[in-house]
Parts: structure tokens; C-alpha cells; sequence
């Protein structure tokens, strides 16, 4: 059997966004079933807008989703011969020919084609020109670019797309269409086939706003004598104003750096993005990396658009809650010990890291890790929501502020007296550190909530969280103890 091989080729002009993120995992997706090998290249010859920024952000992008490639990077500008000789070829062929019409000639033709309801596509002026004729225009320095014959012929050109089914357009509906520019520079339609022929590409999976470019990159293949790859075309992703996302249009929210700056774990995201466009043919929504190159197929990925439900103004779910959703699956199911290798670079980045975590105190942080996962969203809750657990210079929210604190102006003397008690313990435990809180709070004759609430926001500078009493375990006595003299300070 042929062996499978696939392509992602991004252009280095911005960011890896996460339309560009889906293609390469459908695209990793099916290499890895079908035992296939996935061809990363860099379609770099947009010179005057592609950056070497641009280059490392997608390389870093894709190395952090996971999504790892068999071969390449590959630089199309490096190939640049390979499409001059394909169009030269085509010249020889008689597949080509060069056109003499000026960009004046053909704006005028195409309003009066306006004018006259007619169909705007190349009218052939240039087409049989006798090589007597050619060569006399050359002569003169006329300059001119290389369009692609179309056949002339009678029914359908067309092909079998595994997701849309037959696509198909008459011939007379293509017109000659340009490959190599004036200057000289061979087109991206003519690129894209020469290096995927080169490449031995054998499946394309790529948007639905590459579809305009299919059917004559088929006549491409065929001139070519090279056999036409299987398509796929997948829906777009838009905006919930059904608007295509870009990165010009939506800004960051839609790169995948973002994502990773923001705290989501790698795979989670993945386990995202694919049902951006794609459905197992049930209700599941999770999948291991195991689990999903076995349930994906290209038959079951959607003919319709998916839509982005980003969200700007809500600072929990800052984007689409699926993707918050499914992160925070991942980040309170997956092993601790994978967790504490994540949270780690958190910490690290907020210099808050110590590497008794990874010794001595190894035990003390993942249990850590465990207990305040559960109402986290992402990684970088740790260093936010988490920060007390860490640090001394944790904020207290106002909202907790207001309601747990400074409504009772007498915590200022209730919780000092709750310190002292605590420092005197024999055995400082879950167990007696909730005894004490609630025989002060029937001291005072308050609800226990309001000693135990207050204690929550002084403490951990939170309105919620796990057991206040496993907290207090948790941070420790001493630290405790300091945090609960300090509450003068809050008013």
C-alpha cells in the first residue's frame, strides 16, 4: 500500500492561531492512524511579509500543542527552481503560455464585462498567439506573465472531497488562470502542487477557503502527470456573529500562544480544537491521545462551520467556556505528579518556585496541588487564586474583603485571640483547630461562619475553597498564626 503522507504548510506572516492549530492536528490526527507521515513546510515566499518571528512562533506553537512532524521543516523558497522548471515545462508542453495583456488592458475588459453582464474571467486574447508573435513581444520587452491552459473541453471537472462529497464546476467555468507573475515569481497555486508533488503528498486536509484554488490545481496535477491527492476540505471556525476568526480581526484571543500564555494544559487544548469542526458520532467529549487518533476519521468531520464562542468581557471565561471546560478537566483528573511538572513553570515564571518542592518538601507540594485544584481553571490559578499556599504577598479579594471581613470590625480581636489559642496547642490538627473556632464563635455568640469566613479571607485572601481546616493544615500553623495577627492591616 501507498504510505500516507500529509502536510502542514503555514505561512510565516503572524502567529500560529488556532484555525492554523486545527488544520496541523487533523492533519497529525490521521498520520498517526493510518501510520502515515505528517511534512511540515514553511510556504515562506510572501518574502516581503514573512518573519523569522513569525517562523519560531509556529514552530513553538506546534511543539507545545505536541503536534511533532516527520519530516521538514521544509523552506519553499528554497525550491524556487523546482517551480520554474514546472511552469517552463508546462510552456514546453503547451499547458501554458505567455500572456502580453497590460493591467490596463484587462481592467478595462473586466468593466465592460461589468457593463454588459458578462462573465469576468480571462478572455483568451493572448492565448493562441503564433510563436512568431511571442517572440516578437518579448523582443520588444513587453512584459508578461504565464497563465495555465484550461482544456477545452465539454462536462465536468471535479473531484471526490472526503468531507463535502463530489465537487465539481464545467469546464468553461475556469479560465485561464495566472502561474508566474511578471517579475518572474511563480504563484502559490502553482508552488503549492510542484512541492506537493515533490513531497509525495497523498492527502490534503486543509479550510474550506482553500476550495477555490482546488480545481485548478487538479488541472495543475494532471498536466503534471502527477496523481491528485485526496482532499479534505474542513468547515471554517467563526465568531459567533458568524464572521471567520483572524488575527487581524480578533486579535490574540484566537493565537495559540494565548493559550499557552493563559495557563491551559497542551493536550486539554487539543481535546478542544478538535471538536471544532469534528464529532465522534457520540456524546463523548474527552479523549486520551490514544483514544482519539483511534476514533478520528475524516468522514465524521463536519460539512458546516464551528463557531468560536470567545468572550471579552467576562474575566472567567475570558474565552470559549468548552475550552475552559474541558482545561479544567484535565487540570483536576490528570496524575498530581503531571500537575506538579506543570505548575512548576508557573511558578518559576513568578519566581515563587523553591526546589525543596522537587526534595524535601516534594510530598508537602503535590499534596498541596491536589487539595486547591479542584476549583481552579487553569494553570495560572496557582500563582493567582493559589498564591497564599506560596507567598506572602497574596491579595485579598474585595469581594471577600467586604463581606467576611470588614462587616465584622471585630475580627480584629477575634482572630488574634484564635492565634494564640492555636500557638498553644499541644497537636495542631484539623480536628482541634475547628474545635477552637467554634467554641470562639459561641464565645462571641456569632454563627461559626462568620470566625471560620474570615479566617478563609485573612488567610488565603479567597472567598472559597477547600476545607478551611485542611487549609490551615496545609499552610501550616506558624504561617497561620502570623496571617491572623496581621488582620488589623485590612481595615
Amino acid at each position: 500500500m501507498t504510505e500516507t503522507r500529509l502536510r502542514f504548510p503555514p505561512s510565516p506572516t503572524g502567529y500560529l492561531h488556532i484555525g492554523g492549530a486545527r488544520t496541523a492536528l487533523y492533519n497529525w490526527l490521521y498520520a498517526k492512524k493510518t501510520g502515515g507521515k505528517l511534512i511540515l513546510r514553511i510556504e515562506d515566499t510572501d518574502t516581503e511579509r514573512s518573519t523569522a518571528a513569525s517562523i519560531d512562533g509556529i514552530l513553538d506553537g506546534l511543539k507545545w500543542l505536541g503536534i511533532d512532524w516527520d519530516e521538514g521543516p521544509y523552506f519553499q523558497t528554497l525550491f524556487n527552481d523546482d517551480h520554474i522548471a514546472a511552469a517552463e515545462r508546462l510552456l514546453r508542453q503547451g499547458n501554458a503560455y505567455k500572456c502580453f495583456c497590460t493591467k490596463e488592458n484587462l481592467d478595462a475588459k473586466r468593466e465592460a464585462a461589468l457593463a454588459a453582464k458578462q462573465g469576468l474571467g480571462y478572455d483568451g486574447t493572448c492565448r493562441n498567439l503564433t510563436p512568431e508573435e511571442v517572440q516578437e513581444k518579448e523582443a520588444a520587452g513587453i512584459p508578461f506573465v504565464v497563465r495555465f491552459r484550461v482544456p477545452e473541453r465539454l462536462g465536468m471537472l471535479g473531484y471526490d472531497d472526503k468531507v463535502l462529497g463530489r465537487i465539481e464546476c464545467n469546464y468553461r467555468e475556469v479560465d485561464d488562470f495566472v502561474i508566474v507573475r511578471s517579475n518572474g515569481k511563480p504563484l502559490y497555486l502553482l508552488c503549492n502542487v510542484v512541492d506537493d508533488i515533490r513531497d509525495r503528498i497523498t492527502h490534503i486536509i486543509r479550510g474550506q477557503d482553500h476550495m477555490t484554488n482546488t480545481t485548478r490545481q487538479v488541472l495543475l496535477y494532471e498536466a503534471l502527470d502527477a496523481p491528485v491527492p485526496v482532499f479534505a476540505h474542513i468547515p471554517l471556525t467563526l465568531d459567533t456573529k458568524k464572521a471567520k476568526i483572524s488575527k487581524r480581526s480578533h486579535g490574540e484571543i484566537v493565537a495559540v500562544h494565548f493559550y499557552r500564555e493563559h495557563g491551559f494544559i497542551p493536550w486539554a487544548f487539543n481535546n478542544f480544537l478538535v471538536l471544532l469542526g469534528w464529532s465522534p458520532g457520540d456524546d463523548r467529549e474527552i479523549f486520551s491521545k490514544k483514544e482519539l487518533i483511534e476514533a478520528f476519521t475524516l468522514e465524521r468531520i463536519n460539512k458546516s462551520s464551528s463557531i468560536f464562542n470567545y468572550r471579552k468581557d467576562d474575566p472567567k471565561f475570558f474565552t470559549d467556556p468548552k475550552a475552559i471546560a474541558i482545561n479544567e478537566h484535565y487540570l483536576r483528573t490528570l496524575p498530581i505528579d503531571e500537575i506538579g511538572e506543570m505548575v512548576r513553570e508557573e511558578l518559576e515564571a513568578e519566581s515563587l518556585w523553591e526546589d525543596a518542592y522537587a526534595g524535601e518538601k516534594k510530598e508537602w507540594y503535590l499534596q498541596t496541588l491536589d487539595l486547591i485544584r479542584d476549583r481552579f481553571h487553569t494553570l495560572k490559578d496557582f500563582t493567582t487564586l493559589g498564591r497564599a499556599y506560596f507567598a506572602e504577598d497574596y491579595q485579598i479579594d474585595e469581594k471577600p474583603l467586604q463581606k467576611n471581613v470588614l462587616k465584622f470590625p471585630e475580627l480584629q480581636e477575634w482572630l488574634p485571640v484564635l492565634a494564640d489559642r492555636y500557638e498553644r496547642l499541644a497537636e495542631f490538627t484539623a480536628g482541634e483547630a475547628e474545635r477552637l473556632a467554634r467554641e470562639l464563635a459561641e464565645e462571641k455568640a456569632v454563627k461559626p461562619g462568620v470566625i471560620i469566613n474570615g479566617m478563609r479571607t485573612v488567610i488565603t485572601g479567597q472567598l472559597a475553597g477547600p476545607s478551611m481546616f485542611d487549609v490551615l493544615m496545609t499552610i501550616g500553623r506558624d504561617r497561620v498564626v502570623q496571617r491572623m495577627r496581621k488582620i488589623g492591616r485590612l481595615f
